[in-house]
């Protein structure tokens, strides 16, 4: 008959057995992640950088000298730069819900290269309608990319793990702005003339071209879906789909019926906290238009042309690190996001009052 030490033995060897297993999933858990941190943010971190520079390129643009040589008025400069939002705007559902169908590995890169093309385009045209042709097409095939790498972030990392991810990825628009404004002055200064271009002309073609060429190379590195993903193993895909699964919160996935992407779509346009969320990120993205116009009040300050480029950087300097702050602490403190936005909303506000209320510096 076994005794009570035995028993307890037995008992201490299986929680030992327990724990080591515990250990292996863990340590197996955190180089999946590492593994999937790897193919996807460098990947579309650059994705984003250079997205960001190719709609926001038109401002280095103007103050090179494009609204003069096409003959563009200060309201003509304004629909060249709003036109890009109504077809973006317009394609952004449309064209997550083709991304859902398809693979973002195929999806993602050929709608980077077509924006690409048409990027280099805009240093052919001739006209304000020539201008604004490209920038709807731009638009349009720009308007699947940034909610289709949500959709995939949202699809590879536990919601604890989401913040730090956006965080990186959203830092792509904010060191395009500093980064694209030295890029564009070096540029514009460096390539004037060449080939009898004006400088202006060859910064739509560099950067474009640039964009191609990593639509090209993110074909062979970017990740799909956990179900369907040829870059894993069979044993990590189930890894990394079981992982998600339980992290539902909820604990309903399994007994959920699935959704069509238009009942899902429903669902999203019936939610009230949806709406509020449009209306807040309408008047966010509102007010970030004026990242366009930077180059040109800076060159209102007297700098040149070069220089008013240069001097756009320190902006987005500071916005990089505070990027990475709120990212860091919202997974730190997933209860606060909330708060978290509402003091930087807040902090906003006031800057934007104080730079209304101030006319003179000394």
């Amino acid at each position: 008959m076994e005794s009570h030490n035995d028993r307890k033995l037995s008992d201490v060897e299986i929680i030992e057995d327990r724990n080591e297993l515990d250990a292996e999933m863990v340590a197996e858990e955190k180089a999946l992640v590492r593994k999937i941190d790897l193919f996807l943010m460098p990947t579309i971190w650059i994705m984003y950088l250079l997205s960001y520079m190719d709609r926001t390129n038109i401002g280095n643009a103007k103050v090179a000298g494009m609204t003069d040589d096409l003959g563009m008025s200060s309201n003509d400069y304004s629909v060249a730069l709003v036109v890009f939002f109504v077809t973006y705007v317009a394609w952004e559902v449309p064209s997550n819900l083709i991304l859902s169908k398809t693979k973002p590995s195929i999806f993602l890169p050929v709608i980077m290269s077509l924006w690409g093309i048409a990027t280099c385009c805009m240093a052919k045209v001739d006209s304000f309608g020539q201008l604004v042709a490209c920038r709807v097409i731009v638009g349009l095939l720009e308007a699947g990319f940034a909610p289709g790498i949500l959709l995939i972030i949202s699809s590879w990392y536990r919601p604890n793990e989401q913040s730090k991810r956006f965080a990186i990825y959203i830092s792509a628009a904010v060191l395009s702005g500093a980064f694209g404004g030295v890029l564009a002055g070096a540029i514009t200064k460096g390539m004037e003339g060449v080939a009898g271009l004006r400088g202006w002309r060859w910064l739509f073609i560099i950067e474009g071209a640039a964009t191609i060429l990593w639509a090209i190379v993110s074909y062979f590195i970017l990740l799909d879906f956990p179900s369907n993903t040829k870059r894993l193993s069979d044993r990590e895909r189930a890894l990394a789909i079981s992982r998600l699964q339980s992290a539902n919160v909820h604990g309903e996935a399994e007994r959920e019926e699935h959704l069509t992407s238009i009942q899902a779509m429903k669902q999203a346009c019936s939610s009230w906290r949806v709406w509020l969320f449009v209306v807040g990120y309408m008047v966010i993205v509102g007010s970030s238009t004026l990242s366009y116009f930077y180059p040109t009040l800076v060159q209102g300050l007297g700098y040149n042309s070069t220089m008013a480029q240069y001097m756009t950087v320190p902006i987005y300097a500071v916005a990089f690190f505070c990027v990475g702050f709120t990212g860091y602490f919202s997974d730190k403190h997933p209860t606060q996001r909330g708060a978290i936005i509402a003091a930087w909303l807040s902090l906003s506000t006031i800057c934007a009052v104080i730079v209304c209320a101030v006319t003179v510096v000394e």
